[in-house]
């Protein structure tokens, strides 16, 4: 059980979540979706920047204005880009406060399939430490945040446990042990979840093949018979990317055993009904680093958190609270705050 008031006697924090889901939404599955699909994408202007990998891959950046202030970098979860509502609300917010956004592209997410076979996966730090290292090196002197959700929440996670260089970090809705979220996935309603994103994989690898045939033998010739993340993962995914198999991937990619090796000043918020996972997923306060501060809310579905009094007007509640926490963080540059 959460204690009823966060720990004060010690640095870090399992906290109870202030977050109340809109009462026409308290269904995990309606958060999510109406956060990802219903809920408008917000309009946010940016400029693309095409960085060249060590390995003569491109990792495609975007930037927002005020060229000055605190960078926040952003990174978005499976399938995400720069299109994901979240990912969009979340530059948004960044810039209204005076801050600056840069999200990163994952391999092949920039509506362009990427050069190398390899892509991306829940452990991927290679290229979120190539974004940060090139953030640093350019702008030494402007402090230096970053947002993960989703995947990109779990990778920026395992980055973490190997790196200071962040100031601060936020994750949401990350999966900490993927054998666990592959099964929650695989169950109930949340099949639904895993057939959409299995077909925009398999879609994805289709796609690059057929722009780079030379690509085609580190893939299955059949992808119809991957009907679950697991199998997917144990016949893709862990092969692509040098692991022995599923449970190797799984075993080495999950982040719920790095959280207590985290020494940079760390925010994650979870949701307990989340329909991607399972409760293994939540660890105990003990797992917690003292930079860590784990925030759990009884409700709010997967990348969701969506409040409100009156039905058909969502209340982003999450972004504000991003919006929160990194001014708690980095102080407040300019007074555009909204």
């Amino acid at each position: 059980m959460l204690p009823k008031q966060p720990t004060r006697s010690r640095s870090y924090v399992l906290i109870r979540s202030k977050f109340r889901p809109a009462w026409w939404l308290r269904n995990p599955h309606a958060q999510t979706i109406w956060a990802a699909k219903i809920s408008p994408v917000p309009v946010v202007h940016t400029q693309r920047e095409r960085l060249t990998t060590a390995d003569n891959d491109f990792l495609d950046l975007n930037w927002t204005q005020p060229a000055s202030g605190p960078i926040v970098a952003v990174f978005h979860g499976l399938g995400g880009s720069i299109h994901s509502r979240y990912a969009s609300a979340a530059l948004k917010a960044i810039e209204a406060l005076g801050m600056q956004g840069v999200l990163m592209h994952f391999r092949g997410c920039s509506e362009e399939p990427n050069l190398q076979a390899q892509t991306y996966h829940s452990g991927h730090t290679s290229d979120i430490a190539f974004v940060i290292r090139t953030l640093r090196e350019r702008y030494p002197d402007r402090p230096l945040a970053a947002i993960g959700y989703s995947l990109g929440g779990n990778a920026l996670l395992k980055f973490l446990a190997d790196d200071n260089t962040l100031d601060f970090a936020i994750s949401v809705s990350p999966p900490l042990v993927l054998a666990e979220g592959a099964k929650r996935l695989d169950h109930g309603l949340s099949r639904v979840y895993q057939k959409t994103l299995l077909k925009e994989l398999k879609r994805n690898i289709r796609e690059k093949v057929a722009r780079r045939p030379e690509l085609a033998h580190h893939y299955p010739q059949d992808l119809t018979g991957l009907h679950n993340f697991r199998s997917f993962d144990d016949k893709v995914t862990a092969p692509l990317h040098g692991f022995s198999g599923v449970d190797d991937y799984y075993t080495r990619a999950s982040t719920r055993g790095d959280l207590a090796s985290i020494t940079t000043p760390t925010h994650i918020l979870f949701a307990h009904d989340d329909p991607f996972f399972t409760e293994n997923c939540i660890p105990l306060e003990r797992e917690l680093s003292a930079q860590v501060t784990f925030e759990l809310a009884d409700r709010g579905g997967h990348v969701g958190f969506v409040s409100g009094h009156w039905p058909g007007f969502g209340c982003d509640w999450m972004t504000q609270r991003i919006k929160s926490l990194l001014v708690d963080a980095l102080g407040r540059p300019q007074s555009r705050l909204t």
